[in-house]
């Protein structure tokens, strides 16, 4: 009986010791499958966010040793004019974003008919998004240009005389780039829109027709409110890409001209690549998250609360 008892426990030992060796073997192969994902985070990501927040309080020009300067780079930041219209520059993009929202919405609610081809009209509407941003951008270059791009040669045909510079005028840099910008992600906005226009349940517009509404009070009672989260979605986004803005100021106008079309992320890029201040640079480079973390929370905080999931 003894024996029978201390056999059973030995195996039960045996079995216990095979699991915990099964288990730490499972877990090892996770880990082993979330090593690179790991290192790439810490090295591309974690160490160099690190590095910024300890250098946005230093003064370094890559050549020299670096030198701990306190809080004098943001009081320099404070200080500087150009930060501050460089600032105004990138809100006044952040115009081209309603705008941009009104014309994906219109684009979704087109696109959102049962037609023979819609699917190819959606492909081409969606194809700037997946385009490279370079490419995009030497092309609307061209367009822009003032003797022989295309805007300009069909003002001409229509009799304008006095055609804008575009790229090389200080009044309409910014809504040129804004347009291309506007043109680039309407499909983007457009397929989440068109996802949320089918995700509308049918019911509510035979209801609707029941009680003799006709297509705007649809789309103001029913449409509209059902789009909230895609909306809210869709700012939120879009004021962070705008913050963000840099590709395309670097390839079409490279700033200009006079400054115009300098955001605040092409100002970083200059500081820390074009005159290695790489301190201040990382100064301005907190400031701006700390910008962009607030508006985001805001945003969340109050318009979030108003983002209506059902019908009123």
């Amino acid at each position: 009986m003894v024996d029978k008892e201390t056999a059973e426990k030995e195996h039960q030992a045996k079995v216990l010791a095979y699991k915990k060796h099964a288990a730490l073997r499972e877990n090892l192969t996770g880990y082993a499958f979330l090593a690179p994902n790991i290192i790439g985070f810490f090295t591309f990501t974690f160490f160099p966010v690190f590095a910024s927040f300890v250098l946005a309080f230093c003064q370094w020009d890559i050549i020299t040793e670096v030198k701990f300067v306190g809080l004098k780079n943001f009081i320099v930041l404070i200080q500087d004019k150009l930060f501050w219209k460089y600032f105004a520059n990138t809100l006044f993009f952040m115009i081209g974003i309603p705008i941009g929202m009104t014309v994906s919405l219109i684009l979704a609610l087109l696109m959102n008919q049962k037609l023979r081809g819609i699917v190819v009209f959606r492909t081409i509407y969606f194809m700037p998004v997946v385009s490279s941003l370079i490419a995009v951008a030497l092309l609307w270059r061209w367009i822009y240009n003032p003797d022989f791009g295309l805007l300009n040669s069909f003002l001409r045909m229509l009799g304008f005389r006095n055609v804008p510079q575009w790229l090389a005028s200080t009044s309409w840099s910014k809504p040129a780039i804004m347009l291309m910008s506007i043109w680039r992600w309407a499909g983007y906005n457009m397929i989440l829109y068109l996802a949320a226009l089918q995700g509308i349940p049918p019911q509510l517009y035979e209801a609707a027709s029941i009680d003799g509404a006709n297509t705007w009070r649809k789309f103001w009672h029913i449409t509209f409110p059902m789009l909230g989260p895609t909306n809210f979605f869709i700012v939120v986004m879009s004021i962070i890409g705008t913050f963000q803005t840099f590709g395309e100021i670097y390839v079409m106008t490279g700033g200009g001209p006079a400054g115009s079309t300098t955001t605040i992320v092409y100002y970083i890029y200059n500081n820390a690549f074009q005159w290695f201040k790489m301190g201040y640079a990382s100064a301005i480079a907190w400031f701006l998250f700390l910008v962009m973390f607030l508006v985001t929370l805001a945003q969340w905080k109050y318009a979030g609360q108003k983002v209506e999931y059902s019908v009123t």
